[in-house]
């Protein structure tokens, strides 16, 4: 299944459709970046100017096409313009997350023949000085923060862009010329999984994927140039950089800044009409606001909760495409001045929508915000689709399902061992899937199969919407024969309770499931407060007798909504939460099962050993 209305690209590469949004939209806001706390604009014919200094600074260091240049930097706007000079320029942009260790920046460097570098900060030059003698290929590296080092090898941003404004005026009409040679075939982004399991691969993304993102995206009619982002997602990932793109096709404004721990402050002071997440920060959402009414005290609570359940007569309503009415709406509107306008108002209140990705969105989650008047849309797409494949729309929405295919996108259900008929793993065909993996073609030939690419992951359709139900990789396989899919009782379980933060179900081989559970220490102190907990540090807080009993009371919740054989037997608390920093999240905060499971294989196997 799937429409085949954007089935011929519009721009041959994004330069080209770069060029022509500055020509439309010269004087249009493009960018807001922070300087100083305070925000500041770009707008198209100035983003064009900087993009072109980048451009001819890299034409000035000898830049040959599809040469890869990296960009290893947090999220800021100038991450943007390097990539959109990279692009320009005719090169191909290696994306590494500020995350990684030297080590890990080594390799990608390596493996994709990257030989410029762009880096947020001197700290991040620093990281690369000290494995400097391991990647011989990179002549330079160039700081949006920093100095020039005094062998040159660093060069600050500002330097780059006055060598490639010498360069432009020695060589007219080259930038165009170069810019416009480009086919829609090269190579434009190498994105490095983020290895959830095993070594990362790059996967090649061309020109026309990112154009067809664009096209196909700007097809569903949901975003308009009136519409204004708010972008924080890691640019190195696949969700944000599609964010970059659908920006430039359209016309919008973002507001850019990485901070991931001052999102809603953020958000309240540029007020975005749409804000693309990863689940967890609607979870911690979630979390907040549950937790702030219940600290304003029995009253509050009481009407915060009576607000909730007009909403969910609402919401249930809506699903059904229908509009309240009568006494229903006059209480929903008092609702909403009392409860719901304060939790949009957190998100700057003028939010339409927000798109979540990277990770199975939990229902109950979903309908909580939809209660409040405040829509999720999920959608759903890998690194190897150019992100979006799948999205729901606001006149088309189905929670539990990621929507149905972008414009464009093909796909099909390919049977499975073990699942009912029309359920099985799914294949996607269309402009968005990649070339390949760089230099695996082993790797390339087992995932793609005549344009079909194979997700690795299990659906079914549900009147054209792709209802997701399991990971093929992580799926659990009890020493019964009984399989289980660990997201969806992960997804329960932080529903289920606002103390839980991360969990990751276990039981692979074994004969029965079991969890190990964090609580998050961000809000460890307020539930404590409305639980009449003594505040004693962290480590008492996670042992006391009430969190215990409350965490165990949110795992028999949840197991009564599962099969016998997938019910948690046992768990543990873990003595912190999970993190990026400690590799146990990717930047995308997605949980890296294997690698938890290592770190704590002795209480895995404490579990089992009776």
């Amino acid at each position: 299944t799937g429409d085949s209305a954007v089935a011929s690209a519009s721009f041959t590469s994004v330069a080209e459709m770069f060029h022509h949004r500055i020509r439309s939209t010269p004087d249009a806001d493009a960018l807001y970046h922070r300087v100083d706390g305070a925000w500041h604009t770009l707008s198209w014919r100035q983003v064009g100017a900087r993009v072109r200094a980048i451009a001819s600074g890299l034409h000035a260091h000898d830049l040959a096409r599809e040469a890869r240049c990296a960009i290893l930097s947090a999220t800021r706007h100038e991450w943007i313009l390097a990539d959109l000079g990279i692009l320009c320029a005719g090169g191909a942009t290696t994306t590494i997350y500020p995350s990684n260790t030297a080590e890990e920046c080594a390799y990608i460097l390596n493996d994709s023949g990257s030989v410029l570098v762009f880096v947020d900060s001197a700290a991040q030059a620093q990281k690369l000085e000290t494995v400097r003698a391991q990647i011989p290929g990179v002549r330079h590296v160039i700081a949006f923060d920093g100095t020039r080092s005094e062998d040159g090898w660093v060069l600050p941003l500002a330097d780059l862009e006055t060598q490639g404004r010498a360069w432009d005026g020695d060589h007219a009409g080259q930038y165009e010329a170069t810019a416009d040679a480009i086919r829609g075939d090269q190579l434009a982004t190498l994105i490095y999984t983020s290895g959830t399991t095993g070594v990362p691969k790059g996967v090649e993304l061309t020109h026309d994927s990112w154009v067809y993102e664009g096209e196909a995206i700007d097809a569903l009619g949901i975003l308009s140039p009136g519409d204004k982002q708010f972008l924080w997602l890691p640019l190195a990932h696949s969700f944000g950089k599609v964010l970059e793109v659908v920006a430039i096709r359209i016309g919008f404004p973002s507001a850019v800044d990485g901070d991931v721990n001052r999102i809603a402050e953020h958000c309240g002071e540029v007020q975005p009409t749409f804000m693309g997440a990863p689940p967890r920060i609607f979870e911690k959402a979630y979390i907040k606001a549950v937790g702030n009414a219940k600290e304003g005290g029995a009253l509050k609570w009481r009407i915060f909760n009576w607000a909730m359940g007009v909403g969910k007569e609402v919401s249930a309503l809506r699903q059904q495409r229908q509009e309240p009415s009568g006494f229903l709406l006059l209480k929903f509107k008092v609702a909403d001045k009392l409860v719901f306008s304060k939790l949009k108002a957190r998100f700057g209140g003028k939010v339409r929508f927000f798109i979540s990705g990277a990770a199975a969105l939990n229902r109950d989650i979903a309908e909580f915000f939809h209660a409040a008047d405040i829509l999720i849309l999920e959608g759903y797409g890998l690194t190897e689709t150019s992100a979006a494949s799948f999205v729901n729309v606001p006149e088309n929405f189905a929670f539990g399902t990621v929507g149905k295919p972008l414009p464009g996108t093909q796909v099909k259900i390919a049977p499975e061992p073990g699942y009912d008929e029309g359920t099985g793993e799914i294949l996607v065909k269309g402009r968005g899937v990649m070339r390949g993996y760089y230099n695996l073609p082993a790797e390339t030939s087992a995932t793609l199969d005549d344009g079909w690419l194979r997700t690795g992951d299990i659906g079914r359709l549900d009147q054209g919407m792709l209802r997701i139900t399991d990971r093929k990789k992580d799926l659990i396989k009890t020493s019964g024969g009984k399989y289980v899919a660990p997201q969806e009782i992960e997804g329960k379980l932080k529903a289920a309770s606002t103390l839980i933060s991360q969990v990751v179900v276990h039981g692979d081989k074994r004969n029965f499931c079991a969890a190990l559970v964090t609580v998050a220490p961000d809000t460890a102190e307020s539930w404590a407060r409305q639980n009449q907990i003594t505040w004693e540090g962290y480590d008492a807080f996670i042992r006391h007798p009430t969190v215990l009993s409350s965490v165990r009371e949110a795992i028999e919740r949840v197991n009564k909504e599962l099969a016998s054989f997938a019910t948690l037997k046992k768990h543990a608390i873990l003595p912190r939460d999970l993190t990026v920093e400690d590799g146990e999240l990717t930047p995308s905060l997605k949980v890296k099962r294997k690698v938890v499971e290592a770190r704590y294989k002795d209480i895995l196997d404490g579990f089992y050993a009776e």
